[in-house]
């Protein structure tokens, strides 16, 4: 009899490991409740804890092993369907994310897959909207399938010797010099091997779009730390996460993505009851150095910290993906993310303040356009967000101070005649700010700027805390954002601009998930 036996907490295991560990965890319990014992090879069976997983069988490795991977990495219609995950039961846009981002970091080397053709989706988003039109590569098959004849030798049994793997089986671990290949190439242990076969199973993908980076769209993986594989399987099989819709499947950042997963029960939920304590995303993609491979290009590790992710959640609410419908009839609808939410995620994914960076990152006036299109939502953070009294009273008190000076600025307007033009002043303003290199060159400019507003309530009911942050040159920075955040999000009376999806519209070339390519 053949045994293989794996555990969690075995110290050779990353978190891709564990990952895939508890894949298999969730595909052996799912083919449990589908195919009785009789009808499995071998007498093949299995013990399930939530911290390990132990295989049984008799008789050729081989026979055994390609059966299982056959049945765990299937087909549907030409998308990867996952046992362990029930894809074939989900909504068809969860099934095309999945396949999508499967092909776009896993299995992005043409190699690793054999492409039938392209096949156009459409994907319902609600009633108010158009579909959104989604092309795909449809599979014949993939290398998940056939990987039994690498982990078995030509007798069909389970080999003794590590092997060489590629950047497939772990996304990034690739040749770096083909001239060094045996020095530079990575090799696993067949049972090593044998689980990160299923880590897609246990993963999750976003469709990645920078505003900020003006990069073009990719694919972002998620990868969970995991500590218990029965709670992970629970979460991993939550509605919200398996009924999520197109449009859920879309972040800015990695930091977006990295929040967004932990975040999909209430605050913090998933930390506390399913032990999802924490995520690493990653992009994978091309280099200048060497166009022919896929090497990680980015990674960040993503912590959920309760205040964190009360005010991410808060984010996501008031500055949700939104669908815009293309200009062009009959081209269908696509999602568009938010720019504010883009620099907030990111902060609060690496433990800063949601509004840290915003001067130095809003740097023109083109940013300052696209983040004034969503004062509303910046509002909305600045009132319901977790943060420190004296920085909610900063930031009301610019709203007086700008609301003031409209005021003046209007009455000169109207004692003229003339068009008041608040845009002008919002950009004197912000280049005021962008001008602010120290922290005497600040309190010169804010000083300066809440005396020729006038009487302040807020400044003088909260002097002493407000002149505190104002004069402590440690905290220069800090106020100047929160001045910018102040003016981003200031809502005075209605005037004319340009429409967000206009916006969106121009740059539509740049997110439209159907240009998206796979490699």
């Amino acid at each position: 009899m053949t045994e293989l036996k794996f555990h969690l907490g075995h110290p050779g295991l990353t978190l891709l490991h564990r990952a895939g560990l508890a894949g298999l965890w969730m595909t052996l319990k799912q083919i449990e409740k589908e195919i009785p014992p009789e009808k499995r090879p071998g007498s093949l069976s299995w013990e399930l804890t939530p911290r390990q997983v132990q295989l049984f069988w008799e008789g050729n490795d081989f026979e055994v092993i390609d059966w299982l991977l056959k049945e765990s990495f299937q087909l549907d219609n030409g998308l990867i369907a996952l046992r362990g995950i029930d894809s074939k039961s989900m909504r068809k846009d969860s099934q095309v994310v999945i396949h999508q981002g499967i092909l776009g970091t896993f299995l992005q080397h043409g190699k690793s897959r054999e492409v039938i053709g392209e096949k156009t989706q459409s994907l319902e988003i609600d009633e108010d909207h158009p579909p959104v039109i989604v092309k795909y590569k449809a599979l014949e098959s993939y290398v998940h399938q056939g990987f039994a004849k690498d982990l078995c030798d030509k007798n069909g049994n389970w080999l003794k010797q590590p092997i060489r793997i590629a950047g497939w089986l772990n996304p990034g671990a690739v040749v770096c010099h083909d001239v060094f290949r045996s020095d530079t190439s990575f090799e696993e242990s067949p049972e090593t091997a044998f689980i990160l076969l299923y880590a897609p199973v246990s993963c999750y993908y976003y469709i990645l779009r920078s505003r900020l980076r003006d990069q073009k769209a990719q694919y972002a993986l998620v990868v969970p730390e995991i500590i218990d594989m029965e709670v992970y399987a629970s979460y991993r099989q939550d509605p919200q996460l398996r009924h999520a819709g197109y449009r859920d499947f879309h972040a800015s950042t990695l930091g977006d993505a990295g929040l967004r997963f932990l975040t999909y029960q209430e605050i913090a939920e998933s930390a506390r009851e399913f032990k999802v304590k924490r995520c690493q995303v990653l992009t994978l993609g091309v280099v200048p150095w060497s166009r022919p491979q896929k090497f990680r290009t980015d990674l960040l590790t993503v912590e959920a910290e309760y205040r964190d992710c009360k005010n991410y959640q808060i984010c996501k609410a008031a500055l949700p993906n939104r669908v815009v419908v293309k200009a062009k009839a009959g081209e269908g609808s696509f999602i568009a993310t938010s720019f504010a939410r883009e620099m907030i995620a990111e902060n609060l994914a690496r433990g800063y303040s949601w509004y840290a960076g915003f001067a130095e990152w809003v740097n023109s006036n083109e940013r300052f356009s696209q983040l004034c299109y969503e004062r509303g939502g910046l509002n909305e953070m600045v009132m319901k967000a977790e943060m420190d009294d004296r920085e909610r009273w900063f930031v009301q008190a610019c709203h007086e101070a700008i609301r003031f000076t409209y005021g003046r600025l209007s009455q000169k307007s109207q004692d003229r005649g003339e068009f008041t033009n608040f845009d002008r002043e919002n950009i004197r303003i912000r280049t005021g700010l962008t001008r602010c290199k120290n922290a005497e060159s600040f309190r010169e400019f804010i000083t300066s700027f809440w005396a020729q507003a006038g009487r302040i309530p807020t400044l003088q009911e909260h002097w002493d805390d407000l002149m505190d942050l104002v004069m402590d040159s440690k905290e220069w920075k800090k106020a100047r954002d929160l001045a910018l955040i102040a003016l981003a999000s200031y809502k005075g009376k209605e005037r004319q601009e340009e429409s967000q999806d206009e916006l969106d519209e121009d740059n539509v070339d740049l997110i439209a998930p159907a240009e998206l390519e796979e490699g």
